[in-house]
């Protein structure tokens, strides 16, 4: 989990980050203002399945496709990269297009976060569904 860029609020991607945790996942929160290059070296670093990105700031359309791209030269084509903040939606299908899914909005259930990660995951290694 990372808060990318000069967005300074992380409670969500605190709360998001503890029902992770609740669920049995292991989290890593990277904390405030790495750059996209920070995020993915950790994320290769720690050999994660997912990389969740906050982002309120309006950034998402040129931090999320950076990411995607650094992720993809360093080899991680099979880790899941999803994204949660305020992400209008005609942005949304945009991003699903350069294989950035899980786009959460303020307000989402964090079960539905755990739903989506789990079945995606589970997609990834090739788990009967």
């Amino acid at each position: 989990m990372a808060k990318v860029g000069l967005d300074g609020h992380d409670r969500g991607v605190k709360v998001v980050a503890q029902a992770l945790r609740d669920s049995g996942m292991e989290v890593i929160y990277t904390g405030l203002h790495n750059t996209p290059d920070q995020a993915v070296t950790a994320a290769l670093q720690e050999d994660v399945d997912v990389v969740g990105v906050s982002i309120l700031s309006g950034a998402h359309m040129t931090l999320l496709p950076k990411i995607r791209k650094l992720m993809d030269e360093k080899g991680l084509t099979d880790v899941l990269l999803m994204a949660g903040g305020t992400i209008p939606e005609e942005d949304k299908d945009e991003l699903r297009q350069q294989n950035i899914g899980g786009l959460f909005g303020p307000g989402t259930f964090t079960e539905d976060i755990v739903t989506y990660i789990n079945n995606e995951v589970d997609k990834l290694r090739g788990a009967p569904a």
